[in-house]
């Protein structure tokens, strides 16, 4: 019986196994009827096999029940040893039976997200697309109306047909309205094609954008043609009206004074209520209507303006001739004395020579330090490296003692007063007993740089030859640096979290520090960077001395240094490799890219869907492997939170091919292994 229930436990993980396997190598249907139908099927032998597993378990129980009721008979001697071990056989096969249970339920329910959202994926895209296709035909029909017009009446006419293909329009992109906000839907319930989906609603959007901005502009231009013909039409409808009145005024009337009043009135009331009409002016209207003004217009412009200067000069006229008849009394002529003649002008007193010329001086004139001076003078002697090079070793010097006295102003003023107990009231909970994780190794630091490099600097001030000597004798000390760095995410969390308490407040005004904490934290960092340029600059001013092979080995060391600090501080945030990261040699690159795995040419299988969504990885490349990881962020709790790494996997470098360019995107390149078995496509993270 035991070994029965063996083997149909044996045939049950055969056929998950199977069952497993058809579910990822058999292709998908392109088509939402024959997706529906294989998902239907796959769920109904899902539940047949859970069916034969609950029967299995059904069975299993029972054969172990019976191994707990003792026996009515005689048992032999042999029989008590025996039931034992057979209870644990049969109760660790119920043990696998139930173990092969949760992970087919666990398979079959991603299996069945998987499903469900390629369907989903697939209604998606035939909805976008139909919508898609609607638009750009609804933005093919707004391209061949009209935006302009000869008339009133037409340009009315036109604004009307564009109001009721604006309703189309807006019918349309409500409807891409509801794809996008189904894609949303999609996107937020974390479907696995998250890229594809949000690309292609971006694009949806921008196409109903395109279509409801341009029916917009139309919009605008033809009411503000319409604005112009309406302003003409007003224009010549005064024109009339004023030339109807001149016609209309009975000039026999007119010729007694009382009648060439009542006339000239008339003519002013006119004038006064039409002066908005009659005194257009061309420019201003073609600047208020350049955007829209066609050839057409330009010529209907310009036949009202001749209209309006004609009427306007009719108008002159009859009021000239009123004028006369009303002016029946001559005037006396008034004498007046000669005018005189204009005194000659005067010369400014600006422009007398008394005002002397104001001088500024050239930008070369300007006061330099003392050490530039004389440097022209002994630049033609041939000596002006051997300046240039003292320059750089005194600047060496000098911002080598402010670099210690600032470490020691630190220590002392900050790091010494979280000890002060009269100080210790002003720090938050947080900070207190951390100056270990604020300040990292800075004592060492700084007793490196008091104590010994910078006496072995100084020494070098009459012999510029040993700078070189002295960074490398001290290169091994520079690694303190290391530490420093790989602490720097911790200290500046802390600092983040307490940098507006008082005690940093009362300390800086102590110290009378224009710059927060932070930015001296930040010094020993800066410090590493300056001696690799302050080596470049003496290193070109010393080519013909002696020296210059070691200050050369010297730059080379701290490059070396920085780069070595940087690659560390990400290193050692790699979790999960088993085994010694040392053993794959030096690191000479890394960085975060987005990732795809590429696939073999054919039929879409279940295990190729996560193609659609490009892996976050930070690649780590060694001297023999190339190592793949994903950066998680914040790893702990409080100010311990740091990012790290968690191993993924690696590619050994003797079996790694490279494609610098992809087709189609210069941005990407690709990564191939074992004669392209595995591709991975690389974009860098922007």
């Amino acid at each position: 019986a035991i070994e029965s229930f063996a083997l149909t436990v044996k045939e049950i993980a055969q056929l998950l196994q199977s069952f497993g396997t058809e579910l990822a190598e058999t292709e998908l249907p392109d088509d939402m009827y024959s997706i529906e139908r294989i998902l239907a099927l796959r769920t109904e032998k899902y539940y047949q096999l859970k069916e034969d597993i609950t029967a299995v378990t059904k069975e299993g129980n029972l054969l172990l029940s019976s191994f707990e009721e003792p026996d009515s008979g005689e048992c032999s001697e042999d029989q008590p040893r025996e039931r034992p071990g057979d209870w644990e056989t049969v109760n660790r096969l119920l043990g696998q039976l139930r173990e092969m249970e949760t992970a087919f339920d666990g398979f079959w329910e991603k299996h069945q997200l998987k499903m469900e959202q390629y369907l989903q994926l697939w209604k998606f895209e035939q909805s976008f697309q139909e919508v898609k296709n609607a638009i750009e035909f609804l933005t093919g029909q707004q391209a061949e109306l009209p935006d302009t017009g000869d008339s009133v009446l037409q340009v009315k006419q036109r604004l009307k047909d564009l109001a009721h293909f604006d309703g189309m329009a807006q019918d349309l992109i409500g409807k891409a309205q509801v794809v996008i906000l189904h894609g949303h839907q999609l996107a937020a319930n974390h479907h696995y094609a998250l890229n594809l989906i949000c690309q292609q609603c971006n694009e949806l959007r921008h196409h109903s954008d395109v279509l409801s901005d341009e029916i917009k502009r139309k919009q605008m231009r033809l009411q503000k043609t319409l604005d112009l013909h309406t302003r003409l039409q007003q224009a010549l409808q005064c024109c009339d009206e004023g030339a109807y009145l001149l016609a209309n005024q009975q000039m026999d009337k007119c010729q007694s004074k009382e009648g060439a009043q009542k006339a000239l009135q008339d003519i002013e009331r006119f004038l006064e209520s039409s002066s908005t009409y009659l005194n257009y002016d061309p420019q201003a209207l073609h600047y208020d209507f350049e955007s829209v003004l066609t050839s057409e217009l330009k010529c209907q412009i310009q036949s009202v303006q001749v209209k309006l200067e004609n009427v306007r000069s009719m108008f002159e006229n009859r009021q000239s001739c009123f004028k006369k008849l009303l002016d029946k009394h001559v005037r006396p002529v008034q004498l007046v004395a000669p005018r005189p003649e204009n005194p000659p002008r005067s010369k400014s007193p600006l422009f007398s020579p008394k005002h002397e010329e104001l001088w500024l001086p050239h930008p070369w004139q300007c006061s330099r330090p003392a050490w530039t001076q004389g440097l022209g003078a002994t630049c033609s002697s041939g000596r002006c490296p051997c300046l240039w090079q003292g320059h750089v070793i005194n600047e060496l010097i000098e911002t080598e003692r402010v670099y210690v006295e600032e470490l020691f102003t630190v220590l002392t003023g900050y790091r010494a007063e979280m000890d002060n107990p009269a100080m210790l009231i002003l720090m938050p909970p947080m900070l207190r007993n951390r100056k270990d994780v604020l300040f990292g190794n800075m004592p060492e630091i700084y007793d490196f740089h008091n104590k010994i490099f910078l006496h072995s600097l100084e020494s070098c001030l009459g012999a510029p030859e040993r700078v070189g000597f002295c960074f490398l004798d001290r290169r091994e000390d520079f690694q303190m640096y290391e530490k420093y760095c790989q602490n720097k995410p911790r200290s500046e969390s802390l600092w983040r979290q307490c940098s507006e308490s008082t005690f940093f407040q009362v300390s800086c005004l102590k110290l009378e520090h224009k710059l927060g904490l932070d930015s001296y934290l930040l010094k020993p960092v800066q410090r590493l960077t300056k001696y690799q340029l302050l080596l470049k600059e003496l290193l070109k001013y010393s080519t013909s001395c002696d020296g210059v092979q070691e200050l050369q080995e010297a730059l080379v060391a701290m490059l070396d240094l920085l780069k070595s600090v940087n690659d560390s501080m990400h290193q050692i945030s790699i979790t999960g490799y088993d085994g010694d990261l040392s053993e794959l040699g030096k690191v000479l690159m890394q960085g975060s890219f987005s990732v795809w795995t590429g696939h073999r040419k054919g039929p879409t299988k279940m295990k190729d869907l996560a193609r659609f969504k490009p892996m976050q990885r930070h690649l780590f490349l060694y001297e023999k492997a190339l190592v793949f990881c994903k950066k998680r962020e914040e790893h702990g709790d409080g100010y311990d939170k740091t990012s790290s790494y968690s191993f993924k996997h690696f590619l050994k470098m003797n079996a790694v091919g490279i494609t610098e360019n992809v087709k189609g995107d210069h941005r990407k390149f690709e990564i191939w292994y074992s004669g392209r078995e595995e591709v991975y496509v690389v974009q860098v993270c922007s």
